[in-house]
């Protein structure tokens, strides 16, 4: 699990219902009309926007926010290493018996073993890493359109609200309950957009950035094996998709 997406967004959550509490009763900023104006004109677009199986499945992409998914650089690094010496000892055949965790790792051994050429295991290689994130990053895009349309839909409530206290100022009784409408919705916007939508939808960015990383890492040393390159010397270009104070683990062990 991802502490820090946990963290940020109950911790976000408990400092907004604090300040409430602290002021007055929560249930002053439960307005039933703001919620249907907000959520449910934020939900509309997203399926204006995207397909119903695009929206859908852009909740289980959400989960990647919470529950990290992605493969540790330096252990992909070690077990490509780990398979260039025993590819380099005993030959590819031998790969297929080894246990592999990662399975976009497992399938590009499997074309080697298989006697595929490198061009054709590089070009099928690289078009299934474009295309995996390009579906990933369509959920990231759902996200960040809600992001957009909920301050804008809160605002859409501001003015419903003003509209319908002005035409009624000579009914002291109706201008309470416009008024919460037209504040409140602003309020359910700024939430929905600054404190879940806009951030889950930069945690997926970012987990996309690491998958991505990932497997081009997977790829290049899947190469290097199938062209017989000097297992360390593999390690220390694979290294280079490593941040400077990543790098140089082994020698560290």
């Amino acid at each position: 699990m991802d502490i820090a997406t946990v963290i940020g967004l109950v911790g976000g959550s408990l400092l907004v219902v604090w300040a409430i509490a602290s002021g007055g009763s929560l249930l002053l900023f439960v307005n039933i009309p703001s919620v249907l104006i907000v959520f449910g004109g934020t939900a509309a677009t997203a399926f204006i926007r995207f397909g119903m199986g695009d929206v859908i499945n852009s909740t289980k992409v959400a989960m990647n926010a919470f529950f990290s998914k992605i493969s540790v650089p330096q252990q992909i690094i070690a077990e490509i290493v780990n398979l260039a010496n025993i590819a380099r000892k005993n030959g590819l055949i031998v790969l297929e018996q080894q246990p592999i965790e990662d399975p976009f790792l497992k399938k590009a051994i499997m074309y080697c073993v298989d006697g595929h050429e490198a061009d054709f295991i590089e070009e099928v290689l690289k078009k299934e890493v474009n295309l995996t994130i390009q579906r990933h990053d369509l959920g990231r895009k759902v996200f960040a359109g809600m992001g957009d349309s909920a301050p804008a839909f809160g605002m859409v409530g501001t003015l419903i609200g003003l509209v319908q206290m002005l035409s009624n100022m000579s009914d002291p009784a109706s201008i309470g309950p416009s008024m919460a409408v037209a504040l409140l919705t602003t309020l359910y916007g700024a939430l929905i957009a600054n404190l879940f939508a806009l951030p889950i939808a930069d945690k997926l960015a970012l987990r996309c950035q690491e998958e991505e990383r990932n497997r081009r890492l997977i790829v290049e040393g899947v190469l290097g094996i199938l062209k017989g390159i000097n297992p360390r010397v593999m390690e220390e270009f694979l290294e280079t998709f490593l941040p400077p104070k990543d790098r140089g683990a082994g020698e560290k062990k």
